[in-house]
């Protein structure tokens, strides 16, 4: 007697063989996400950041509030704190030892000219790891020529 109401109307899908006219976000937001990710990762890398001075400079003197802890790598690779000897397993107890702020403490490092970029950043990394963030390189200042 009549057309059943499932038979009229548009049809759906690509049985039509026509164009699809909708934008597909999915590639979009997979590409948003991936880059939500990547720089929910660098913000506390580079919040954190770590002032370089190099081994001669005309930067000013900090104020001081009270005496930081010195770490001191020599050019041979050995390690002190404060004058005391100490190894890469024993640099972060002694540290901690020394804390008053807890990881809020102020440290500096202090790296021959000569000793390998190498051997002052794993001691960097070391102190960064435990939670310290305010960590400075101590430099000579360069005379004016």
């Amino acid at each position: 007697m009549g057309i059943s109401a499932g038979k009229k109307g548009r049809k759906r899908g690509r049985a039509g063989g026509g164009p699809i006219s909708e934008i597909n976000v999915t590639p979009m937001v997979d590409v948003m996400l991936v880059l939500l990710i990547v720089f929910m990762v660098a913000a506390p890398l580079m919040t954190m950041g770590v002032p370089v001075d190099l081994p001669k400079t005309q930067a000013q003197a900090m104020p001081l509030e009270r005496k930081p802890i010195t770490v001191t790598v020599t050019n041979a690779g050995a390690i002190s704190i404060d004058g005391d000897p100490a190894t890469m397993e024993t640099l972060v107890p002694m540290v901690e030892a020394l804390a008053v702020d807890g990881t809020d403490e102020r440290l500096y490092v202090r790296g021959d000219a000569a000793t390998a970029y190498g051997q002052i950043m794993e001691v960097m990394g070391a102190l960064s790891a435990a939670g310290y963030g305010q960590i400075g390189l101590i430099t000579e200042r360069k005379e004016a020529e």
